[in-house]
């Protein structure tokens, strides 16, 4: 489905080999252009009326079980494409709760493509997400670069697998860094909670 809606975006592209594309689309696209051409991809998935739908089938098994099958779906599923070496779609260290969204949501992070190593994201683990607390109370900290170097030895750096996906508590803080790695990350990721 991706591959149609990029070759409509970007025609000359349909010479190319599919599973070389989404990889290496940072050859065709200028950073300078790289949201415009997000967002449009973005607009086109979303309008697709089984997409979400779609999108839910996948983690339909870790949704069920972790939130319970009578819940409410974010309206449209998010869509990051981060191209090597660019530093216009970094995600410092954060938790979602952390601006004021519900601690009852789970987030799921859908990887179009293999993800490893600075190509993924990373997680605290919930142990030492307390560490956070301390950091946090002492006031030794003024920006999420602070954060990041005094939590930066307890990141777990996911290795995920394109057909794999990750299921994740939002209150857990979690970011990215520079994609060093040759290739570009695509990934979805979309929130669930209990309807009520």
């Amino acid at each position: 489905y991706f591959y149609k809606v990029i070759i409509s975006i970007l025609p000359r592209l349909k010479k190319e080999k599919k599973e070389n594309i989404l990889n290496n689309i940072h050859k065709y696209v200028k950073i300078s252009d790289l949201n415009k051409f997000r967002l449009n991809i973005f607009n086109k998935i979303n309008s697709n009326e089984k997409f979400r739908e779609n999108f839910y089938k996948i983690s339909k098994s870790l949704v069920d079980i972790i939130v319970g099958n009578e819940i409410a779906m974010q309206l449209r599923v998010n869509l990051s494409i981060q191209f090597p070496k660019d530093d216009s779609s970094l995600l410092p260290i954060h938790a979602d709760t952390w601006s004021g969204v519900s601690p009852f949501e789970t987030v799921i992070w859908l990887p179009l493509v293999d993800c490893y190593k600075t190509k993924s994201m990373y997680l605290l683990p919930p142990k030492k997400n307390k560490k956070l607390k301390k950091i946090f109370l002492n006031k030794k900290v003024k920006t999420s670069e602070d954060v990041f170097e005094k939590v930066k030895n307890d990141l777990i750096w996911l290795n995920v697998k394109y057909g794999q996906v990750v299921i994740f508590d939002q209150s857990l803080a979690h970011g990215n860094i520079i994609n060093k790695e040759n290739e570009t990350r695509w990934t979805m990721n979309c929130r669930f909670k209990v309807y009520l």
